[in-house]
């Protein structure tokens, strides 16, 4: 699935969360070499499909650097360099995911985008207590969608830790 294919359902401009309450159960799913993620809709802006990215010197090799979207000087992230994942070129699949964090946009780089999946709150479990391995921290919870299991992501984690 292309990344103009993906339809968040969400206005061009992203006002306050309890005017969207429809998106709440809305989550992006997307995947980081096998393992499949997802965050709530509500936090992302945008798709944009992989593009130039400025290094900027001596910050965590996670983050790839800055783009420019439109006048807006945007940070990037490897979320595959993140989960200590063995780096691989970038593809036709390769986009960024442009979330809304806190009080600043932020870019995260993800193998591919899967889809939109409804889960509902009924269908969301925390994860299990064992570490089994780095990129677990990460997780926040697990959401049941109907083709298999979810790892929601923990954005304050995986963006400050």
């Amino acid at each position: 699935m292309s990344v103009s294919e993906i339809d968040l359902g969400l206005p061009m401009e992203k006002q306050h969360e309890e005017e969207y309450d429809a998106t709440k159960d809305l989550y992006l799913s997307f995947k980081v070499d096998e393992e499949e993620y997802a965050i709530g809709v509500i936090q992302v802006k945008e798709l944009v499909p992989i593009c130039a990215i400025t290094v900027v010197p001596d910050t965590p090799d996670f983050l790839k650097g800055i783009v420019n979207l439109r006048g807006d000087i945007v940070p990037v992230i490897n979320v595959r360099t993140r989960f200590r994942k063995e780096e691989i070129p970038y593809d036709e699949n390769t986009c960024i995911i442009v979330i809304y964090h806190e009080d600043y946009i932020m870019g995260l780089i993800v193998d591919q985008v899967v889809g939109v999946y409804t889960i509902m709150p009924e269908d969301i479990a925390p994860p299990p207590h064992a570490k089994l391995s780095y990129s677990n921290m990460f997780v926040r919870n697990i959401g049941k969608a109907n083709d298999g299991l979810k790892l929601l992501l923990d954005l304050d984690k995986l963006l400050t830790q």
